[in-house]
This record gives structure tokens, C-alpha cells and sequence, in this order.
């Protein structure tokens, strides 16, 4: 498919690229696909970026959306990506897709008015995909150091359980505090755990949380895992590395930089 289809079309023509892979991938057959929803389409008020959205920042003259879209592509779980960005930046997310050889990125399409809508355009055009009975791995764009590990976990408790979460442990006293500022209840640390992404589920489960949450107007949803449990859902939980962190400050932003170097430390110089 890389000599029919050089890289430079999936920069020009993108939706026509698509089409190809769509048909390429379901001659396969039987198993349902597997599609990362990555949502790109944040401006990262508190990065001060000097409006260059966080996703967009470079570490190594690479950007922070590329490290995290390369854990994917390098999956060989993963059928396709679909990514969903600020629509400004749409045209210059193709060029350095390209740039980098990513060939797995079967539609990037236009972030809506929240978070919320956001997804939901994303897990539509993974429909258009991998149909009703694909699984979506819902990552964020700022969240690169995701590990090959925790993407086939969450691939495999979908299948198993229906949905998967990726959570780490809190290695801090939780304090549950009420409206006036004092602390109602400590719950036991052992039992608590973050919430983190990607957040996994079957393609037709998680459109109707969407379409149930449209329905009644509630567009306030923080995340996937908030939204399927307040409509019933029994959600279960993959651990993640505990640095799977999301990039939304500068300090995180050292942190990924600092972890980054340590990785290539160990692989140049064996430590």
C-alpha cells in the first residue's frame, strides 16, 4: 500500500487516502477494527505558548502531537487514527504527519464548540470506519507517553468487559471537602485511582452515551468514563504507567522533557 500510495497524497488528499485504507483494511474481514480517536483540538490557555496550541509545542524539534500519534502507529493493534483538531490547524497537521511518515491516520476533522462535541466527532468519523462494533481508544493529543503495554490492555478489557479505563494508582491522601471547605471524608487511598486516557469502548456503546447526553442537553462532560457511568455503565480498569501524564502547564511540559531524555539516555548509553 506505501509504494501505491506515497505519503505526500495523505498530505494533499487526505479524505481520498481515507477511502483507499477504508476498503484495504475491511478485505481483512471478521474482526472488528481497532481506531484511536486522539483529540488535538485545545489551545493550552495555561502553556503560554504565545498561541500556539500545546499540542503543536516542540520537544527535540518534534512535536508534542507526533510523539503521542507514533505510540499508536507503532501499534500493531491499531488499524487507524483518526485525530481531531483545532480546524486552523488542520492543513499544517497534515504536513507534518507527512513530514514523519505516520501512515496510519485515516481522518483528522474539525474539533466542535467543547470538549464534548470534540469527541463525538471524532468516534463519528471512527463509525464511518470501523462501524458500530469497532473499538475506540480515546487518547489526548498531549498525553506521549503512553506505552505499547497499556494500548493492547485497554484493547483487550474492551473485548473482555466491554470498556476499559486507564487509571494509576494515587500515591497521595485523597480529602473528600464540602461546600464550606472542610473535609467531609478520607477515602482509602488503595481504592482510589486517576483517571487517565486512553479511554476505551465499543463504537455503538459510547455513541449512545453521546446521543443520550445530547439528547437531554448536557454538554458538560469531562471525560468519556464521567459520561458512560452516569448513564449506567459498569466501566473497568486498566493501570497505566504512572507517568502517562497530560501536558497542560509547563511543569508538565518539563516533566515529559525530562522523562524523554532519560529514555534516550537508557537507549544510548545502556543505564
Amino acid at each position: 500500500m506505501e509504494e501505491r500510495f506515497p505519503l505526500i497524497n495523505r498530505v494533499i488528499l487526505p479524505i481520498y487516502v481515507k477511502e483507499i485504507w477504508m476498503y484495504d483494511m475491511r478485505a481483512y474481514g471478521g474482526c472488528s477494527m481497532n481506531i484511536a480517536v486522539i483529540f488535538a483540538g485545545g489551545m493550552g490557555t495555561r502553556m503560554n505558548s504565545n498561541a500556539v496550541p500545546k499540542q503543536f509545542l516542540k520537544l527535540q524539534a518534534k512535536e508534542i502531537i507526533i510523539y503521542t500519534v507514533e505510540k499508536f502507529e507503532r501499534s500493531p493493534l491499531i488499524d487507524g487514527i483518526v485525530i481531531v483538531s483545532l480546524e486552523s490547524w488542520i492543513q499544517h497537521l497534515w504536513r507534518i504527519l507527512g513530514k514523519y511518515e505516520i501512515s496510519k491516520v485515516m481522518a483528522v476533522v474539525a474539533g466542535g464548540k467543547t470538549g464534548q462535541e470534540s469527541i463525538y466527532n471524532g468516534i463519528k468519523e471512527a463509525e464511518k470506519i470501523a462501524g458500530a462494533d469497532g473499538i475506540v481508544l480515546i487518547h489526548d493529543g498531549v498525553r506521549p507517553l503512553i506505552d505499547q503495554e497499556t494500548i493492547e490492555r485497554n484493547i483487550h478489557c474492551v473485548q473482555t468487559y466491554g470498556n476499559a479505563i486507564t487509571t494509576a494508582p494515587v500515591t497521595e491522601t485523597v480529602l473528600l471537602t464540602d461546600e464550606n471547605g472542610g473535609i467531609s471524608d478520607i477515602p482509602d487511598r488503595i481504592k482510589c485511582r486517576f483517571a487517565r486516557a486512553p479511554q476505551s469502548f465499543y463504537v455503538k456503546d459510547i455513541l449512545a452515551a453521546h446521543e443520550q447526553a445530547q439528547s437531554e442537553g448536557r454538554w458538560d462532560f469531562v471525560d468519556s468514563a464521567t459520561m458512560m457511568a452516569q448513564f449506567g455503565y459498569s466501566l473497568h480498569m486498566v493501570d497505566g504507567p504512572f507517568e502517562n501524564i497530560k501536558i497542560t502547564t509547563p511543569y508538565d511540559f518539563y516533566l515529559f522533557k525530562a522523562y524523554q531524555e532519560a529514555m534516550e539516555a537508557r537507549d544510548i548509553f545502556g543505564i
